[in-house]
């Protein structure tokens, strides 16, 4: 019955230990089910044997009870026929017989216990195996989310990392914009002393007197003798 013992370490395992000590739980996970699957085989072929004999334990039974019918039966018929002797025979015999059921009718009883009791364990094993699959994938999925986080968090830090290149273009950037501005301010100004060159040129065209009235006063010095 080693089997049993191992059955029962099994189910005492603990599960969440052996998971905190591996790096990588949904290979440990997927290890510890292929160790619990072949246990079960073992468990498996265990349960059929023991319920083969419970099943042999009880054929002999009731071959025995059949046995000891039919003796009773003969000596039934020897007394009808007046014949004691034979059957005292009969009766001896069943009684012998009668000893040999008690034997097996305990034999049976005790295979018949053990098969319950490995058919109860057989199936609680494959029960757990069947939650423990459920399981797997939900622990695999944590753990493909546990790494999943962990990328970021490292795509974090070199985010952080790179924050001062960031702060530093945007300096330069800045930089360039107030050079733009100093240089935009500068072309006004030249504009600007441009636009007063060409007024004051105007202007000095704009005050030539008037060419008919200095013909009028040439005419007026003419006439006068002047």
């Amino acid at each position: 019955m080693g089997i049993i013992a191992r059955f029962k370490e099994i189910m005492a395992a603990n599960i969440n230990a052996a998971l905190d000590k591996c790096e990588d739980p949904s290979k440990m996970i997927d290890q510890y089910l292929r160790d619990l699957e072949s246990d079960f085989g073992k468990v498996k072929a265990e349960t059929a044997a023991i319920m083969a004999e419970e099943t042999r334990a009880k054929r002999e039974l009731d071959e025995c009870q059949a046995e000891i019918t039919k003796l009773e039966g003969y000596a039934r018929k020897a007394v009808e026929a007046d014949n004691d002797d034979d059957a005292r025979q009969f009766l001896t015999k069943k009684a012998n017989m009668q000893k040999e059921f008690d034997a097996k009718k305990q034999a049976y009883d005790l295979a018949s216990t053990n098969a319950e009791k490995m058919r109860q364990m057989h199936d609680k094993l494959q029960k757990d195996i069947e939650s423990l699959e459920s399981r797997k994938e939900a622990i695999k999925a944590k753990v493909q989310v546990a790494k999943t986080q962990e990328k970021i968090n490292k795509m974090g830090s070199s985010i952080d990392g790179a924050r001062g290149t960031i702060d530093a273009f945007d300096r330069m950037e800045k930089k360039a914009d107030q050079m733009l501005d100093r240089a935009n301010a500068m072309s006004e100004l030249n504009e600007s002393e441009k636009a007063d060159s060409v007024k004051e040129l105007q202007e000095k065209y704009d005050n030539v007197p008037d060419q008919s009235v200095e013909d009028e006063l040439a005419a007026l010095k003419a006439s006068m003798g002047k």
